[in-house]
C-alpha cells in the first residue's frame, strides 16, 4: 500500500479518531490546547485511494535560541503498527517533522507487549525472590508486539535505559487496567478482593456521597490536590492547568473529562479527574484528605467511577501508571498494591522511542534530561 502524508484539519483529525473504537486521550486535537507550551500540528496518512487511515498530532517544543524542536507524538501515532510496510508508514513522517525544524523526535506505540492479571501479580508478591514484574510469568504475551520493537531498532531509533521501572519514558510504559468488555457490572465487583469490597461497603454504611462535579468545583479539587502533592512529596500542576484541561478536551466533546468528589458530612475528602475517548476510559488524577480516611471515600469513588464508565459502554477502566516494582520496601509499591485490588490487570507498552535527526542536538538533550 502507497501513502502519503500530510497536514490535515482538526476536524479531519477528530472525526478519523470518531472513527476508531478508541485512542489515548494524548491525540486528541484538544490535547494541543492543553499543551499550549508546545506548537502542535495535526497529521495525517492516506492510502492510494485518497482514504484517511492514520492520524498523529505533534507537539513541538523548541529550543532556546535556536529554531530547532523536539517533535513529540505522546502515545502516537494512531496508525496500524502491525502493518508489514511499517517503514511506509514512518520515513515520510520522519522527513516531514525534519522539514519542520526538529531536531529528534520522541514518539510512544500504543502497542502492548505483556498483560499480568491479578493472581500472577499477588503471586509474585507473595514470592520473597521476585522484585519486579518482569521477574513473574506474564499471563498474556503479545508476540507482534516483539516484532514491532524489532522493525524500530532495524529502523533506527532508540529506547533510554529506564532501569526497568517504566519512569524513563514521559508517558507510563507501566498502567493497570480493568476489563469491562463482556463482563457484567457484578462480575466486576467479584472480581475486587475481599478488602476493596470490604471499604466499598464502610463507605456506604458511613454516608459518603459521590457527586460528579463541574467547572465551578475545581478549586475544590485543587485544595485536596495540594494537600496530597504535600503528603506524597511532589510539586503540584495549577489550578489553571486543570481549568485549562476542563475547558480544551470539553469544548472538544462534553463528555470527555468529569470530576468526582466524594464527601462525608458535607465536607469533601477524595476528588478525581476522569477523561474518555471512545470506549476508554482513564483515572486520570487523583487527590484525597489527610483525614477521615478510616470512611474509605478513594474506595467509594472508584467504584461510582468505574460504574459510571460501564454506563458509558467503555471496554476497559484504566488506572494509569504503574511502577513495575513488587518489592514492599520500595516506596513505589504502593501504586501496584492499592489498584491490584480492583483485580483487573497490569500492562506493559513497548515504551517511547527517539529517533535523532540531529546527533548533536539529540545528545545535547539527553544530558540535560540526565541532569533534571
Amino acid at each position: 500500500m502507497s501513502l502519503s502524508l500530510r497536514t490535515i484539519s482538526r476536524e479531519q483529525h477528530l472525526g478519523y479518531l470518531q472513527s476508531l473504537p478508541s485512542a489515548s486521550h494524548c491525540q486528541v486535537p484538544a490535547w494541543a490546547d492543553v499543551k499550549n507550551e508546545w506548537r502542535s500540528e495535526n497529521l495525517g496518512w492516506f492510502d492510494q485511494s485518497g482514504e484517511l487511515v492514520g492520524a498523529a498530532l505533534v507537539l513541538y517544543r523548541q529550543l532556546p535560541k535556536v529554531k530547532r524542536y523536539l517533535a513529540y507524538l505522546p502515545e502516537g501515532p494512531v496508525i496500524n503498527w502491525y502493518a508489514p510496510n511499517l517503514e511506509e508508514w514512518l520515513q515520510p513522517m520522519l522527513a516531514h517533522l525534519k522539514q519542520q525544524g526538529a531536531f529528534t523526535v520522541k514518539m510512544g506505540p500504543p502497542v502492548v507487549i505483556r498483560r499480568w492479571n491479578s493472581t500472577a501479580i499477588k503471586a509474585g508478591i507473595q514470592d520473597p525472590e521476585v522484585k519486579r514484574l518482569r521477574d513473574v510469568e506474564a499471563s498474556v504475551i503479545e508476540p507482534r508486539a516483539f516484532e514491532v520493537s524489532d522493525k524500530l531498532r532495524r529502523m533506527g531509533w532508540q529506547q533510554a535505559e529506564d532501569g526497568g521501572a517504566g519512569f524513563g519514558d514521559v508517558q507510563p510504559r507501566y498502567v493497570f487496567q480493568v476489563p469491562l468488555a463482556n463482563r457484567s457490572l457484578d462480575d466486576v465487583l467479584k472480581g475486587f478482593n475481599q478488602l476493596w469490597r470490604r471499604n466499598i461497603k464502610k463507605a456506604e454504611k458511613a454516608g459518603v456521597e459521590v457527586v460528579q462535579g463541574g467547572y465551578d468545583d475545581l478549586p475544590t479539587w485543587q485544595k485536596l490536590y495540594e494537600v496530597t502533592a504535600e503528603r506524597d512529596k511532589f510539586r503540584p500542576r495549577p489550578l489553571s492547568y486543570f481549568q485549562r484541561q476542563w475547558t480544551a478536551l470539553n469544548s472538544e466533546d462534553p463528555n470527555r473529562m468529569r470530576l468526582y468528589i466524594a464527601t462525608h458530612e458535607g465536607e469533601p475528602l477524595a476528588a478525581a479527574t476522569m477523561l474518555t475517548v471512545g470506549q476508554h476510559v482513564w483515572y486520570s488524577y487523583g487527590a484525597s484528605a489527610n483525614h477521615k480516611r478510616e470512611v474509605r471515600p478513594s474506595n467509594a469513588m472508584q467504584w461510582r467511577m468505574l460504574r459510571d464508565s460501564y454506563a458509558l459502554g467503555a471496554s476497559v477502566y484504566d488506572l494509569r501508571g504503574i511502577s513495575d516494582t513488587l518489592d514492599e520496601n520500595d516506596h513505589l509499591f504502593g501504586l501496584i498494591q492499592f489498584k491490584v485490588g480492583t483485580g483487573g490487570e497490569a500492562v506493559e507498552y513497548v515504551g517511547e522511542w527517539d529517533f535523532p535527526l540531529n546527533k548533536l542536538l539529540h545528545k545535547a538533550l539527553d544530558i540535560y534530561m540526565s541532569r533534571r
